[in-house]
């Protein structure tokens, strides 16, 4: 794989892993500007977001590095919550989701962590409209858990379409995802490990959680669509390697020497096959982006330092 100039990653010894931290210990989870016992909070049966899916999350990667925790990308992920927020009406300070996420890592001592921010509509009657309703933020963390487990899944074209973008937007808007559910629950039914998502002109869109890349004689592809996530690990990874960016067809993706996915959970996981095309099952140059991605998210390449902040 060719980088680019002042890309490639730098030397580094054995890759470094958080501490153990003691599962007896109780979790905190940051809820309105306070830390709490996780397992003491709860919401009340009328929340709006519960009824109508008014929320906003966002999927984020803390990593144990030779400095301690860090947590990859934040402002980016944190920039991104705030548009969904602004489409929904909510407040949504910045500022304060950075050192809600950071106090929250800190509190449970994690290094490898997965870390889930939400902003909720709360109490306030029934009915869609969500002018002068309560709405909320809280901080979550857990031990890493990886979407598609790391393993080279068998992924399916699903007979559900991708929320297309002109009826919601390509955010981490909460009630959007029951599209990826029902996706997900049709193509495991018949066997599959993930589903796809193509449009209604057979292109390519993206799988449940993850972008897609694919690799053709060397060359690397970053599949764009506008039903899609921008995602924040599809941008690393195109930044990384200089992947081209376009529309693709499924026929192209057929086509493919090696396909994978990626995002925050899935990190880069190479894809066995699609609807019964398999592709190479070395995977060396997926496995090497891997590799890349895998030393720029623990602070071992030249990228680290712009995006790492220090818990």
């Amino acid at each position: 794989m060719q980088l680019n100039d002042g890309h490639a990653p730098e030397a580094g010894g054995d890759t470094v892993r958080s501490e153990p931290v003691s599962t007896d210990a109780p979790q905190r989870l940051w809820f309105d500007g306070e830390l709490h016992e996780a397992g003491k909070l709860q919401a009340t049966l009328g929340t709006h977001a519960l009824h109508y899916g008014s929320g906003v999350f966002e999927g984020i990667r803390a990593y144990a590095t030779r400095d301690g925790a860090a947590v990859f990308r934040l402002p980016e992920h944190l920039a991104r919550m705030r548009k969904g927020c602004e489409l929904l009406g909510m407040d949504f300070d910045i500022a304060q989701a950075t050192e809600a996420v950071l106090a929250t890592l800190c509190a449970n001592r994690l290094g490898d962590a997965y870390v889930r921010p939400l902003a909720w509509y709360g109490d306030g009657g029934f009915g869609l409209d969500v002018t002068g309703r309560s709405h909320h933020l809280m901080v979550a963390t857990s031990a890493t858990n990886l979407h598609l487990n790391g393993n080279r899944a068998r992924v399916s074209v699903s007979r559900w379409r991708r929320n297309p973008a002109s009826s919601l937007p390509p955010l981490k808007l909460c009630g959007a995802y029951v599209n990826s559910i029902l996706a997900k629950r049709e193509t495991r039914a018949r066997g599959f490990d993930e589903a796809m998502f193509v449009d209604d002109n057979n292109y390519v869109v993206e799988c449940t959680g993850a972008n897609l890349f694919f690799v053709r004689d060397g060359a690397i592809t970053a599949v764009e669509h506008p039903d899609a996530l921008p995602g924040i690990t599809r941008d690393t990874l195109i930044r990384l390697t200089g992947a081209d960016s376009r529309p693709v067809s499924m026929e192209e993706l057929l086509d493919a020497d090696e396909v994978f996915a990626c995002g925050t959970a899935a990190e880069v996981a190479p894809i066995a096959e699609i609807d019964g095309r398999r592709f190479d099952a070395e995977s060396p140059l997926s496995r090497e982006i891997a590799a890349v991605y895998a030393a720029t998210v623990r602070g071992e390449s030249s990228w680290s330092g712009r995006w790492l902040t220090r818990v």
